[in-house]
């Protein structure tokens, strides 16, 4: 009998498949953004949330939802642009690599072997966004200002120093990314609200970008890339059409690009995606047929050859599990016989 891990990687590699794999997942936190190496009872009610999905959902793959170990605990000299790229790596014994190690086992030892499961992690431009606003005390905006300025005044130190966080984040690959552990990246990036021109983050956010994609391969070829279009946050989706990933999320609804168009727009690859997750959406106020009718239309549009059914992004923790249960019904290859 063919697992959920083998089924989700034959979606990967671009097959048909009878029952599309279905893939939602949410925070656990309250706020996403708190440090659990201070406060470690973040890191219990992470893994209790991921006991309960199971129990309540059991879902055909899984993400590690790195909540409280978002950001990678640098420290830049900001007395010059010149100096960006001088910060001290973080080592692999640090709580935060140690941690997050600790984390993707417990989820292992939560889902079992015959799923797939795949590593949260950020694109070094959202590290190198997050030590800035440390560093100067400033709100996301202000950030954005700050690093539009470097950029102008000296693009390869910005450059050296995304690549350096890249190959920083690349410590934690060898010991999520194998076997008994995970399966593979799920890499999030965000041109930031367009702040960044599309020529200046191809030359040098870009590169930092495709490393950290680069170094997991080495591990796995089932690394995923989700372009994050969080409350309608528009991208350069153009900027992500050569990554070397093996799928591509993005938010279909914010970028009005369909899962149909988008296999075509990247390259013919596994497309993950079709589902607003929003509050005031059909997977929130619908009922049990018109979802499973929107999830027909999707299957009817896009076809079961590399496709997983999915969110724009991540769901809000109110989501009633029931209803992505309806959605994953809809997705079987058997369903028009279910329903009669």
């Amino acid at each position: 009998m063919e697992t959920k891990k083998e089924r989700v990687f034959k979606a990967l590699r671009n097959e048909e498949v009878v029952d599309v794999p279905v893939g939602f997942w949410h925070h656990y936190l309250e706020d996403e953004h708190v440090d659990a190496l201070k406060t470690p009872a973040y890191h219990t009610q992470n893994v209790e949330g991921a006991k309960k999905f199971k129990e309540e959902f059991d879902p055909d793959f899984v993400k590690v939802m790195t909540d409280g170990y978002f950001y990678l605990p640098i420290e830049l000299d900001i007395s010059s642009v010149d100096k960006l790229p001088n910060f001290t790596l973080v080592p692999i014994e640090h709580p935060w690599f140690q941690k997050q190690i600790e984390l993707a086992k417990e989820y292992r030892e939560i889902y079992g072997k015959d799923i797939a499961i795949f590593h949260n992690l950020f694109a070094p431009l959202w590290h190198f966004e997050e030590a800035i606003r440390k560093a100067y005390k400033v709100d996301a905006e202000e950030s954005h200002e700050i690093i539009l300025g470097y950029l102008k005044e000296n693009p390869e130190a910005v450059a050296s120093c995304l690549d350096k966080i890249a190959d920083n984040l690349s410590l934690l690959l060898k010991e999520v990314v194998k076997e008994g552990v995970t399966d593979g990246i799920y890499l999030s990036a965000q041109d930031m609200h367009r702040y960044i021109p599309d020529a200046l983050y191809r030359l040098y956010v870009t590169p930092s970008e495709k490393k950290v994609l680069e170094n997991a391969k080495a591990f796995s070829p089932y690394n995923l890339l989700h372009i994050c279009g969080w409350r309608g946050n528009t991208n350069f989706l153009t900027i992500y059409q050569d990554y070397p990933a093996i799928a591509f999320n993005w938010a279909v609804n914010t970028e009005c690009l369909s899962l149909r168009e988008g296999k075509k727009f990247f390259h013919d690859k596994c497309v993950i995606g079709g589902f607003l997750n929003t509050e005031d959406s059909i997977l929130f106020t619908g009922n049990k047929g018109e979802i499973q009718n929107y999830t027909q239309k999707l299957l009817k549009d896009v076809g079961r050859k590399g496709v997983i059914i999915g969110a724009d992004c991540t769901l809000p923790r109110s989501i009633d599990y029931e209803k992505i249960q309806y959605i994953r019904e809809a997705c079987k290859g058997d369903f028009q016989k279910i329903v009669g």
